[in-house]
């Protein structure tokens, strides 16, 4: 099955959050390495984004909420047993 947001075809998840967005994730989460100068940049360019479009954070959280609210087993965390730590027989005598 094929999934389309407007004439865009989405593939990950990665692409839906970018045609949610309607930007590169990259610009608010930053990559991984990058230089002070590019940071600096993205987040203006981040600023400029949000300066043009105000509703934009209050649209994320709508979004974000119908995705949890149709998806809640996205967040059936099962915890993980604990290992067992073994300490290592201690051989002679104490000091």
């Amino acid at each position: 099955m094929r999934a389309y947001i407007g004439r865009q075809q989405a593939v990950s998840a990665e692409d839906f959050a970018e045609l949610a967005l309607g930007t590169p994730v990259e610009l608010w989460l930053g990559v991984e390495g990058e230089s002070e100068q590019e940071r600096a940049a993205r987040e203006d360019a981040a600023r400029d984004i949000l300066a043009d479009n105000p509703d934009l954070p209050d649209d994320l959280i709508r979004i974000a909420a119908r995705v949890i609210e149709d998806n809640p087993d996205l967040f059936d965390v099962i915890p993980l047993p604990r290992p067992v730590r073994r300490r290592p027989a201690r051989k002679g005598v104490a000091a």
